[in-house]
């Protein structure tokens, strides 16, 4: 039903505007936040929510195909934090008013503003912010004699793994996550994937031919190739990772938040044992080189607005409704999405929901970006088409990689 007024640009009283705002799937969250925001608005708006698809390609594909038809029924895009370069340089956002940036970006992680901005200007609007942490058996890290408040590094989740005979868990599979965790690797090494962007493929200077860039390869390839990984690494994904941390074999992984939601679930729905989730611990991101900080990943949602909404104005207003603490600490809450807004973890709600807010907090303050560009489909593609298995990277990898971007961008060699 809003899928269909959404196309008509129709929906509530006549006399109010509709604001059709295109979501990624949740828990009803951002519904919740639609419905609050019309209300206050006082008849200034309504918004009518209508939902992408589940993955975030998808949802690119989508929203690009109708803006390339200046899709005038978009009004409001929840889009993952890769995309709002593409969509600004192809001329899809309508600009962010100066009032509008200023009160969206204060007390907001670096980050998240660095993802929402193209071209030293804010694009986009960050709402959710999410990263990911190392998380652990504390019986096994004890008894493998870690100290987990401490920084530690991939090398030694290898050794305490391999030396109690449990698992290490990360995502292998051949799609976005591969990219997460080679990107945080290569931040961690002190390096870019991208170290100038620009307009045109031309512009672009990668940091793939590096020392930091075959440091991080070379711990990819220890990894995955260590005893410590599961036989189904090159195919595992986040959620495979969450429900084979619930396993018996399980010793550490790096995951998003969502791990420790569904683990409480679980024991609630009496499919998992209190034991286990009171054994997890969490920390940062884990190093590539001791003494040398990690760069956690970083990722979420940014909101954006059509060039080719015939209300911008008033769908900047429902921006800044939607991403208020109030909302954004709520939203944490019921749909475990982490804040963009740094004030949001001092809720008492928020901490009590996670234990390990002070720990994402702290994490989101070091991530880092994936690859920033115009072009980051590509990007990723010949990425995907080089790194996996990740296995088989060796310090040849990152060049061959960029040479084949290079031919893709210029239109030599297709994907």
């Amino acid at each position: 039903m809003a899928s269909t007024l959404a196309a008509c640009g129709g929906g509530g009283d006549s006399a109010t505007p509709t604001l059709n705002w295109y979501i990624n799937p949740d828990s009803g969250g951002q519904a919740a936040i639609a419905e609050r925001c019309s209300a206050e608005s006082n008849g200034a708006y309504q918004i009518v929510v209508s939902q992408l698809p589940r993955d975030s390609p998808a949802q690119r594909e989508q929203l690009i195909r109708r803006l390339a038809a200046n899709d005038t029924s978009i009004d409001l895009m929840s889009i993952d934090v890769v995309f709002p370069p593409e969509f600004a340089q192809a001329g899809f956002l309508a600009p962010v008013p100066e009032d509008v940036a200023q009160e969206v970006t204060e007390g907001v992680f670096q980050g998240a503003v660095d993802s929402a901005t193209w071209n030293d200007e804010l694009v986009a609007v960050p709402f959710w912010s999410n990263t990911q942490l190392l998380w652990y058996r504390k019986s096994v890290a004890e008894a493998a004699g870690l100290d987990m408040s401490q920084p530690v590094t991939w090398e030694q989740l290898i050794e305490a793994a391999e030396g109690q005979d449990k698992l290490l868990s990360a995502q292998g599979r051949r799609s976005e996550s591969l990219m997460v965790w080679f990107n945080a690797m290569l931040e961690s090494a002190g390096g870019q994937y991208i170290v100038e962007s620009g307009e045109g493929p031309d512009d672009i200077e990668f940091g793939l031919a590096t020392p930091e860039a075959d440091r991080a390869s070379e711990v990819m390839a220890a990894v995955a190739n260590s005893s410590a990984v599961g036989p189904g690494f090159t195919t595992s994904n986040e959620d495979t990772n969450a429900s084979e941390f619930e396993g018996e074999d399980a010793g550490f992984m790096v995951n998003w938040p969502f791990v420790y939601a569904q683990a409480l679930s679980k024991v609630e729905a009496g499919t998992l044992d209190q034991s286990v989730p009171d054994d997890y611990g969490w920390a940062l991101y884990p190093a590539v080189d001791e003494g040398t900080p990690s760069a956690p990943p970083l990722g979420g949602i940014d909101i954006a607005v059509s060039a080719f909404s015939p209300h911008p104005d008033l769908a900047y207003e429902a921006v800044t409704c939607i991403v208020s603490d109030e909302n954004q600490a709520e939203y944490m809450v019921t749909n475990g999405n982490p804040a963009s807004s740094i004030a949001v973890y001092d809720d008492p709600e928020v901490q009590e929901a996670y234990p390990m807010y002070d720990t994402i907090r702290e994490s989101l303050e070091l991530a880092a970006s994936r690859p920033l560009t115009a072009y980051y489909s590509e990007v990723l593609g010949s990425f995907l088409r080089e790194f996996h298995p990740p296995g088989s990277v060796d310090d040849q990898t990152g060049e061959r990689t960029e040479t084949l971007t290079r031919a893709v961008l210029n239109g030599e060699q297709l994907l």
